[in-house]
């Protein structure tokens, strides 16, 4: 004979459940095995209004001598076979947020490049910068975009992080 779980309890698990999700999952930065506050998870958004695409950002600083930033970039329900670009502008943490709109395009080193999209409009690029002019410890605001690679206007925008050079 099968026990029977009470409503009651059921739905107490059920609210805990949801309850443990809504306060973990809002972490901008989760922490990895390996992650000290040197590595982020950026979420790009659109235009919510417009219901423009979405991407994603593995910001990774392996702790070499180096001091190579990956930026694993991810694009997805954009124009189908275009041309966009990663930005970033930094701020020092002792100024208030993400104030600089002093935008650097990002590529493979010192080289911009562009993220290509398929013919679904997704996209995906392996780009890298290298910080080895940055004394280790120093810690930045920073945002990044994704721009039309023609027109340079917004498409794609990440909220306010904070690094730490490794």
């Amino acid at each position: 004979m099968k026990a029977k779980i009470p409503l009651s309890a059921l739905c107490k698990a059920i609210f805990i459940l949801a309850l443990f999700t809504t306060l973990f999952s809002c972490k901008k930065n989760p922490p990895g095995p390996d992650d000290s506050g040197f590595n982020l998870n950026v979420i790009l958004r659109g235009d919510a209004k417009l219901s423009v695409g979405s991407g994603y950002l593995e910001f990774r600083q392996d702790p070499d001598t180096a001091r190579i930033i990956d930026l694993n970039t991810w694009v997805h329900n954009l124009a189908p076979n275009h041309s966009y670009l990663l930005q970033r502008a930094v701020n020092p943490i002792t100024d208030p947020g993400c104030l600089s709109t002093t935008w650097l395009t990002l590529g493979v080193g010192l080289q911009p490049q562009d993220i290509q999209t398929d013919s679904k409009g997704n996209g995906h690029a392996d780009l890298w910068r290298a910080v080895t002019s940055v004394a280790r410890g120093t810690m930045f605001h920073i945002h990044f975009q994704i721009v039309d690679a023609t027109t340079l206007s917004l498409v794609l925008k990440s909220d306010c992080y904070d690094y730490t050079v490794r």
